[in-house]
């Protein structure tokens, strides 16, 4: 079929020409899609506001040959305007964006977990849920689980030796015991540890109660870790760490 439609996150998008845009999604059903919004950058467009990154949209497309076409969509979260104000949460939710794009980066591979836990992550970081960088560095461990390279964080990450352990490792796979320790290692504090293990579970009773100095050393070991197994830098990560 010519025309299909789908729910989707807008992860950025681009100009092209004098009034289009090519819109960057990461649809329910379909997986990343990228398509031309024609006309939306004149005022006169009736859904140029509709695609603003961090929204998530209801979006009927037609398929192309290189880029697809968006005919209509309606506004289903409209997350981008209460993070847009706040840089702290725009940052935030540019590095969610951008991580979400990496890993679904082969086109229309369906890819409906991460697509769910982006929405959720926009929904914390508007809402205000919890801390920014706590909603951030669950995300980046969670969208990480689910691609396939979940972080150990008590159990020996090698030998699978009971935890807890005072080493982590971003190449070997999170925590290390004595006897498997690379060198090189960071050497976290232990409630670092028990807060990476509560960002990656969801315990946010443990992770709201968390000292600012455990969530730094806690976001430290995040951004090693995705970028490792990224095998790149998130030029948007560097930006929150700065904030």
């Amino acid at each position: 079929m010519k025309l299909y439609r789908d729910e989707a996150v807008v992860l950025r998008t681009h100009k092209l020409g004098e009034a289009d845009r090519i819109i960057t999604l990461l649809t329910r059903e379909h997986g990343q899609v990228r398509a031309v919004a024609k006309g939306v950058r004149r005022t006169t467009s009736k859904f140029g506001a509709r695609l603003e990154p961090f929204g998530v949209i209801d979006v009927q497309l037609h398929h192309g040959r290189n880029l697809d076409t968006v005919t209509q969509v309606e506004t289903i979260a409209p997350y981008g305007r209460p993070i847009g104000v706040d840089y702290g949460l725009y940052t935030a939710a540019t590095a969610m964006a951008e991580t979400a794009a990496r890993l679904t980066e082969i086109e229309r591979e369906p890819a409906p977990q991460q697509y769910l836990l982006l929405v959720g992550a926009l929904h914390a970081l508007s809402t205000r849920r919890h801390a920014a960088s706590l909603v951030l560095d669950s995300y980046l461990l969670r969208a990480l689980a689910v691609a396939g390279w979940a972080p150990s964080c008590y159990d020996c990450a090698r030998c699978g030796a009971d935890g807890p352990h005072r080493a982590f490792n971003a190449a070997a796979g999170g925590a290390m015991c004595a006897s498997c320790r690379p060198p090189g290692s960071a050497s976290p504090a232990p409630e670092t540890m028990d807060l990476l293990g509560a960002l990656l579970s969801g315990e946010w009773d443990v992770a709201d109660g968390s000292d600012e100095r455990h969530r730094s050393e806690a976001s430290g070991l995040v951004a090693a870790y995705l970028q490792w197994h990224l095998e790149r830098q998130l030029r948007s990560l560097r930006m929150v760490e700065r904030a």
